[in-house]
């Protein structure tokens, strides 16, 4: 399979030692660490998603992801991938929809033989005053920030063995909610770090791990470096800037790695110092 260049990124300070930009370094990724591997994201078709897609196949898993509308995005991630002598599938199915997902996760147990990673990285951000916010939006957040975790981690357990790695994509908020507005979301994920928990306790005799990944404002589609929340973000963190998806992904694919067994239950920040 074709090594895919992978890019970190180094802050170029200014004279008041402030980020003033970002030099990307390009580094070859000789050493596969999950060769053999079969992986799951649940939402990988763009944004962080995507890119934790992109860098276990690098690592050398082979992977399926799952998308709701992003047909051409989700082809293109695909084929990128298998063009490369990678294996990939992607699956049509909306993570709000409890049948969908534990038909993914079977369809991919069918189309590779095994499952040893579940990425659960679906999510949405409802955002409202509180007296606006719609109680369809409510359990919407509910249903695809929380509750899909749990029926995808509850499937994937069925076919995973000692080694098995499950990640789900939290966030900052649980712990800061910096607007108005956001509630149901800072909830929903505060919620994944007692889920994780429970769930820790539920997988490790099985020699299973699952851990809670907490980005702080990373530059997607959801919240973009140029987005209406930049302006009031950026001088909220240590380094001054949006994250990187390739910053989450790098974490992750650590995560998911042979060298992370004794992890579990955790929920660990990757934020920039936004909370700090």
């Amino acid at each position: 399979m074709t090594v895919y260049p992978e890019r970190i990124a180094r802050p170029i300070l200014d004279s008041n030692n402030k980020a003033a930009r970002l030099e990307f370094l390009e580094i070859d990724m000789t050493t596969q660490h999950l060769s053999g591997k079969v992986a799951l994201i649940q939402g990988g078709s763009r944004g962080i998603g995507a890119a934790i897609v992109k860098r276990l196949a690098a690592e050398g898993a082979t992977v399926a992801f799952t998308y709701v509308s992003s047909t051409a995005k989700a082809e293109e991630l695909q084929n990128s991938i298998t063009s490369a002598g990678g294996k990939a599938l992607a699956i049509k199915a909306d993570s709000a929809d409890a049948v969908a997902i534990r038909n993914a996760v079977n369809a991919t147990v069918e189309a590779f033989g095994r499952l040893d990673i579940l990425v659960n990285n679906a999510g949405v951000l409802a955002v409202a005053p509180l007296e606006d916010f719609k109680l369809e939006d409510f359990d919407q957040t509910l249903a695809i920030n929380v509750r899909s975790v749990f029926i995808a981690t509850q499937e994937a357990a069925k076919h995973m063995t000692e080694g098995g790695r499950i990640i789900n994509i939290g966030s900052t908020n649980a712990e800061r909610m910096p607007f108005a507005g956001g509630g149901p979301y800072a909830m929903s994920k505060s919620a994944l770090v007692g889920l994780t928990k429970g769930l820790a306790r539920d997988l490790g005799p099985r020699g299973i791990t699952i851990n809670n990944v907490q980005p702080g404002p990373v530059d997607t589609d959801m919240n973009p470096a140029s987005g209406d929340f930049a302006e009031s973000l950026i001088p909220l963190m240590a380094v001054g800037r949006y994250g990187r998806v390739e910053e989450i992904a790098s974490f992750v694919a650590y995560l998911v790695g042979p060298e992370a067994g004794y992890i579990t239950g955790a929920s660990l920040t990757i934020d920039g110092g936004f909370g700090a």
